[in-house]
């Protein structure tokens, strides 16, 4: 049946949070009650994108942008677009500064410099119907692949695109493949690394729940070019509208022959495996991660002999994650020199983040390598909120590091974070503003940190520990003046130390805010103040009298009785009974709450 019209509503984890399955249900009885259900058809998309406005339902093809749905608007809705042919502008995006609406996808900021090659899926396709994917050049590559090219041609190809591992270490995916091609042995492992653990990390879950076929197809092929007839998915188990549609995705290809015995009757067998991570961060690490499919203790062990000679059951094995896999495709089907076009000298392609923190959009972007963290964070985020000034951002998860606001002009690759004191890693970025403490915010990332180490190196399992107590320390005003060298010296005794990325970067969060923030560690232990105002133990709260109208509200919700004052009268706050709980700031409509 040929609709006019398709209501492409978002169906990602966020979305679905807020209620995008019982709209759908709002839809579906206002469409058969105006008696549309043959012109109207409701697809359920993966996650796209924008999170910061879901709900979302984009019309087709007008590319009309609808956000922030509930499902009292879709009566109104249906019958003001679908009957009447008018859009219904208050329920689409407004500009934050101009505040006039913005009806088609096209021309939100958010999207305007993203460049979907992962994600060229998003957002069009039901991805529980392998028929749609099909219908987009799914599958394409897979049957050039396996008819037209030799494992050989396959690797050359990915060599030649230049694509480096998105999972964090940034390796080149065409030598990995290459030496576990070329390593002796019969039986030969691929897996694929969906165990994303980083705090404001949703790259790969959303990648799953929008386009699992575009990594199962990427995952086929790398099979193919390595002689691998078995792989493994790695996902975990946290990730449930993620997990049903890999496996509903899994069936699909093997009832379609795309999967298991003689493939597209070309005589290649090849048959994947999902297994369930139980949540352990270690688990990311190539090394835990394979032995926790064992059913070993997942601890890292020493690198001396690759994953590509000796890796899972001491078999030749290649690791590769959500969204290098994802790529795969794409190059195969348009070729090395189209990809490695797009990006900078030593990174080619695009690069998937999560966009979180003290940012207005918040939500999934894909941006082309070498675009500046200034255009990601103000061209497609917005900005900051509350016209609070940015101060950093942090990339590359918790052992990624702080980049401050001076450097936000510098072009985004492996290299360039690298050189920063940050790294790429799996794709987080966090924006921090004026109200964040840097010493604070390196000890929230170390508690995780410490809490995450398997335990297995002294350095990591002690030094992470006594890092995380020392920034305890100053935050406390307990701080020392000889912390700062002891930091830095146990910062690099942890990175010699350790077996695995978890410990040898564990220090980045901390080198990093010492290196760009070392002032505010100054001000920490020396002045016993915290310049965000963020530290307790470093501040107290004052009411400016001049300000304060004596409303009585934030003496009515105080839950200490710290606050003391008559009706139109300037209150004033008892210190030793105040617990810093900043209630008073928050409710406060005159601004007559200070931090000291």
């Amino acid at each position: 049946m040929a609709y006019r019209t398709h209501l492409m509503v978002c169906a990602g984890t966020g979305c679905v949070s807020n209620k995008s399955f019982k709209i759908k249900k709002v839809l579906e009885r206002e469409i058969i009650k105006h008696d549309l259900q043959n012109e109207v058809q409701i697809v359920m998309t993966g996650c796209n994108g924008f999170c910061a406005q879901g709900p979302i339902m984009v019309v087709q093809p007008d590319g009309i942008f609808y956000q922030m749905l509930t499902e009292e608007d879709i009566p109104y809705l249906v019958e003001e677009h679908f009957l009447k042919g008018r859009a219904v502008e208050k329920l689409m995006y407004t500009t934050p500064e101009e505040k006039f609406p913005v009806p088609k996808m096209s021309d939100i900021g958010f999207f305007s410099k993203q460049q979907l090659i992962t994600l060229r899926n998003r957002g069009l396709i039901d991805p529980e119907k392998i028929d749609e994917y099909i219908a987009r050049d799914g599958y394409r590559a897979l049957a050039k692949a396996l008819t037209s090219m030799t494992p050989e041609g396959i690797i050359q190809e990915i060599k030649d695109s230049g694509l480096r591992g998105r999972g964090g270490g940034g390796f080149p995916t065409g030598r990995k493949w290459e030496s576990c091609r070329k390593a002796p042995g019969d039986i030969k492992y691929i897996i694929c690394n969906a165990d994303e653990g980083d705090p404001g990390a949703f790259m790969d879950r959303s990648i799953l729940e929008s386009d699992s076929h575009s990594v199962l197809e990427g995952m086929i092929i790398g099979a193919r070019a390595i002689g691998s007839k078995q792989g493994y998915i790695y996902i975990r188990t946290e990730y449930p509208i993620a997990l049903e549609r890999l496996n509903i995705a899994l069936n699909q290809a093997r009832d379609y022959g795309l999967l298991g015995e003689n493939i597209l009757g070309t005589g290649f067998n090849f048959a994947i495996e999902v297994f369930r991570g139980a949540g352990a961060f270690v688990c990311g690490e190539s090394s835990a991660l394979r032995a926790s499919i064992e059913g070993k203790v997942p601890e890292p062990v020493s690198k001396v002999i690759h994953a590509t000679e000796k890796g899972l059951w001491d078999k030749p094995t290649v690791l590769n994650n959500v969204e290098t896999l994802a790529n795969i495709p794409q190059i195969i089907s348009r070729g090395a020199k189209w990809f490695s076009s797009i990006g900078t000298e030593t990174s080619k392609g695009t690069k998937v983040f999560s966009l979180v923190g003290k940012v207005k959009n918040t939500g999934l972007v894909e941006v082309p390598m070498g675009i500046t963290l200034r255009e990601i964070i103000y061209d497609i985020g917005g900005g900051t909120p509350n016209s609070k000034k940015a101060k950093a951002v942090q990339t590359g998860g918790p052992s990624g590091g702080c980049i401050p606001e001076r450097l936000f002009d510098t072009p985004v690759d492996f290299d360039q974070l690298t050189k920063l004191g940050s790294m790429m890693g799996s794709g987080g970025m966090i924006i921090l503003d004026e109200d964040t403490c840097m010493v604070d915010i390196a000890k929230y990332f170390l508690d995780f940190l410490r809490g995450e180490s398997c335990g297995k190196c002294t350095s990591c399992r002690e030094g992470i520990e006594v890092m995380y107590q020392i920034l305890k320390n100053i935050c406390e005003g307990k701080g020392k003046e000889d912390d700062i060298q002891l930091l830095d010296e146990l910062c690099q005794a942890i990175k010699d130390g350790s077996l695995c990325a978890l410990g040898g970067t564990a220090p980045n969060p901390v080198l990093s805010t010492i290196r760009y923030f070392k002032n505010e560690y100054e001000a920490h232990i020396q002045d016993k103040k915290c310049p965000a105002g963020v530290c307790k133990a470093l501040i107290k709260y004052l009411i400016d009298e001049e300000k304060c109208t004596g409303c009585l509200l934030c003496l009515k919700n105080c839950p200490e009785e710290a606050i003391i004052g008559e009706r139109k009268k300037p209150h004033k706050i008892i210190d030793e009974k105040c617990i810093k709980c900043g209630v008073c700031i928050e409710i406060c409509r005159f601004e007559a709450v200070l931090v000291a």
